[in-house]
């Protein structure tokens, strides 16, 4: 270095050592002359020095909507309900007669009966999809021969739905027809023990496979399940029109020709004043096959497809707390004669119906009862039993239903009955019963 730098040296070190303390931000601010503050007004504190503030971060993109969980699998929107019923027929009465029997509607009426179970029934069903739902019933108390306590099908159909609000659907497989209005009423939810000869012999087990299409606006549908659930008794969704075809041989039952039968049926349930009525009409034409006992008297007139057709009118008010039903049925089907013809099956005129008067009491020390009298009155033909023996049934029947817990119902009930046997040679039984049935639900 040569001399002259070095002899500026500390000058250039004191300026550059200056420089730096004048533009340093504090020195700036001391040097800086204070503000005037008018003599009016208090003076402020002096504020600290600014601090650079970093840029606000971009506010982030709402995240997207999280996906729905997955729907559960159908298998786990499974339910299972039902209920059992036992009954008890030997109780004392005015007028015993061993000989009055009923294998259709009690089987356990007559002589060398004790203790029962007149059914024991598992219901299963699910939405497997938005548009189809399964509904599955075997009753593990049905008879076959002199075997009890036989597992069968009931129903085992699927429901198909053509639009969002499922009011539009297509029932196939075996389930009940639709034909009157206690033949499709639960027999969990009937305040009489058993159905009425007049309408229940158009199909036994009210049941037969087929397709069936059902229409039913959604606030209908819903009336329909509250009058079901709200033990008022209702017979359930069977649609306000049904249309169907089945193989007319009734339930579990072989086809054994080549005609099927075809129902229709129209009903509205709607408030009057502060009472739920619905009224209904339905009927069915087809073709009969009967099953003719061999080694019997018995004959067919002319060959064996006859004729089997009826039309029922329903009148039903609801136990609100009175409560009435009746129902009427008239139509032809296959049917032992009288008098000469007391051995020829033909498809011949029948007629009868039922009537129901019921009185709901609800809060009777904590639990409801609802005494009933009812009158059957019948006479036509059982297509289904062997050789369509014609039948003469006149009933009165008088009981109450006792509804203790949800769990547990017991009704007592005494029929005055004068009715044909349903075993050869068919003839007329005149008797009283007294019977005790215990229903559990679940």
């Amino acid at each position: 270095m040569t001399p002259m730098v070095s002899s500026y040296r500390p000058v250039l070190h004191a300026l550059l050592s200056g420089a730096t303390l004048l533009l340093s931000p504090v020195t700036l601010a001391q040097q800086e002359p204070a503000p005037q503050t008018p003599p009016s007004e208090p003076a402020q504190p002096a504020q600290p020095p600014e601090v650079a503030t970093p840029p606000a971060a971009p506010t982030p993109a709402p995240a997207p909507e999280a996906k729905k969980e997955k729907e559960s699998p159908w298998y786990e929107r499974i339910k299972l309900r039902g209920y059992t019923q036992f009954r008890y027929n030997r109780l004392p009465s005015f007028d015993v007669n061993d000989d009055l029997i009923n294998d259709q509607g009690d089987r356990f009426l007559g002589k060398n009966n004790g203790f029962g179970i007149r059914r024991a029934r598992l219901v299963i069903s699910a939405d497997v999809h938005e548009h189809v739902s399964i509904y599955l019933q075997p009753d593990f108390a049905s008879v076959i021969g002199d075997q009890y306590h036989v597992a069968i099908m009931r129903d085992w159909y699927a429901d198909i739905f053509f639009d969002a609000k499922k009011e539009f659907r297509l029932r196939l497989g075996q389930s009940k027809v639709p034909f009157g209005f206690e033949n499709l009423q639960s027999s969990q939810n009937r305040v009489a023990l058993d159905r009425n000869d007049a309408i229940n012999s158009a199909l036994k087990d009210e049941r037969d496979l087929g397709a069936f299409f059902y229409w039913a606006p959604a606030e209908i549908r819903q009336r329909f399940q509250e009058l079901a659930n709200s033990k008022l008794k209702g017979s359930g969704d069977y649609g306000v029109v049904g249309l169907g075809v089945y193989n007319g041989q009734t339930a579990n039952r072989p086809e054994r020709n080549d005609n099927l039968h075809v129902v229709g049926r129209v009903t509205w349930p709607f408030l009057f004043g502060k009472q739920y009525v619905e009224v209904g009409a339905a009927g069915y034409y087809g073709r009969y096959n009967v099953s003719v006992g061999s080694g019997t008297p018995y004959t067919l007139e002319d060959g064996n497809d006859l004729v089997d057709a009826r039309a029922v009118a329903s009148l039903v008010i609801y136990p609100q707390p009175i409560g009435f039903m009746a129902e009427y049925n008239v139509g032809r089907g296959p049917s032992l004669g009288e008098g000469l013809e007391s051995t020829v099956i033909a498809s011949r005129p029948l007629r009868g119906g039922y009537a129901q008067l019921m009185y709901r009491l609800d809060n009777v020390l904590g639990t409801t009862l609802i005494p009933y009298v009812r009158g059957t009155l019948y006479e036509g033909g059982k297509k289904f039993d062997t050789n369509a023996p014609r039948y003469d049934v006149r009933e009165l029947e008088m009981g109450v239903e006792w509804q203790i817990l949800k769990a547990l119902e017991v009704t007592g009930t005494y029929l005055i009955s004068d009715r044909t046997s349903s075993r050869a040679p068919y003839e007329q039984e005149q008797g009283h019963v007294t019977r005790l049935q215990v229903q559990v639900n679940y």
